[in-house]
């Protein structure tokens, strides 16, 4: 197993790096310091071809420039709060507003725009890389002193291990997430609109105009969010679910498991063979099939962004949980540890 550094740009007068990390069957991952992006991944396909399954571009400065989130952590809370401010113990916190009205994905600099301290690891059956922030009292509106270390994982098995662990000296949320875009077509060779997504969820939150969760849980039952038993993803694109429409013909919702840490995302491309089993410790997944990818320029494959490009798999805690008190609650008080795990495993299905 093997890990390589080189340099990825400049950040406010700090180097940034790339590492890439390989494991003996010739799978990588590339990702670097800045947010912790996860750049490119290689997996093979049925053929034994390696190919970059995930959305990335090639140099730092794209990053920053093009605001889509492509392989980040993302936080300190994942996803929209609304009206941009929250109560905590009848304290008031006010957030910047990034989206309309609302706050998302941590504000202006949230996590995912941050240099973070980074430290190669090397173990017998893995190769990796340590990541630390630390978030000040205040930074980005929210309170608390947060000290974050961020942990992926490349191991020997064809598995991308995720790992956040955080803790705070007051009171405050977090609710953070990875945001890699994924297309097991390989080179992205082609949209994921006929991927073939399986979920071990039977509810998930039904969001208003802004994509907010109203607050309501609905049941999949006899509607295109029903992936139990495995459903293409052009589904909910040609569907006239108002749910559908609502988020620009597609998905961007939060889908609530019925298990965990039991292949309860399954997601595969029988073109390639490629397939991508997703494991977490978290309540939810937000699926969002990128709906809303568009602009003049071109990712690292040279390819020009469009719709349904990328399909992300965010395991995360229920987005704008503050404000809604049955939702598994996302506040953090000091003494506790935040302590999140996802696991990506990559795999082939012969035809």
């Amino acid at each position: 197993m093997n890990i390589t550094t080189k340099e990825f740009g400049i950040v406010d007068e700090e180097k940034v790096y790339l590492y890439t990390l390989e494991n003996d069957r010739g799978m990588k991952l590339s990702c670097t310091n800045f947010g912790c992006v996860v750049t490119e991944i290689l997996a093979p396909d049925r053929n034994g071809i390696f190919e970059n399954v995930v959305l990335g571009f090639n140099n730092v400065d794209e990053y920053i420039q093009h605001k889509t989130y492509f392989g980040a952590v993302v936080g300190r809370v994942a996803g929209r709060i609304k009206d941009a401010e929250f109560e905590l113990d009848g304290k008031r916190y006010i957030l910047p507003k990034t989206e309309g009205n609302n706050h998302i994905h941590g504000g202006v600099k949230g996590l995912h725009e941050r240099v973070w301290l980074a430290e190669p690891i090397e173990r017998k059956s893995a190769v990796g890389v340590k990541f630390t922030y630390f978030s000040k009292n205040g930074e980005e509106g929210y309170p608390g002193n947060v000290q974050l270390t961020v942990t992926y994982l490349l191991t020997n098995d064809n598995q991308w291990i995720f790992t956040c662990h955080a803790t705070t000296d007051q009171k405050t949320i977090l609710n953070v997430t990875n945001h890699s875009y994924f297309n097991l077509t390989g080179q992205v060779k082609d949209d994921i609109l006929n991927h073939e997504l399986t979920l071990k969820c039977d509810r998930f939150l039904e969001l208003d105009k802004e994509l907010l969760p109203t607050g309501n849980i609905l049941n999949v039952e006899n509607t295109v969010f029903d992936f139990r038993q495995g459903r293409k993803i052009v589904d909910g694109v040609h569907s006239n679910h108002p749910q559908n429409i609502l988020v620009g013909d597609g998905y961007d919702h939060p889908f609530i498991f019925t298990e965990n840490h039991n292949r309860e995302i399954f997601l595969k491309d029988s073109v390639s063979g490629r397939t991508l089993t997703v494991e977490t410790n978290q309540p939810c997944v937000v699926l969002y099939s990128s709906n809303q990818l568009q602009g003049d320029f071109t990712i690292q494959e040279g390819v020009q962004v469009r719709k349904y490009l990328g399909i992300c798999l965010e395991t995360q805690g229920l987005p704008d949980a503050i404000h809604h008190p049955h939702f598994p609650s996302i506040v953090l008080d000091k003494g506790e540890t935040y302590e999140l795990k996802t696991v990506y495993s990559f795999g082939v299905e012969q035809s």
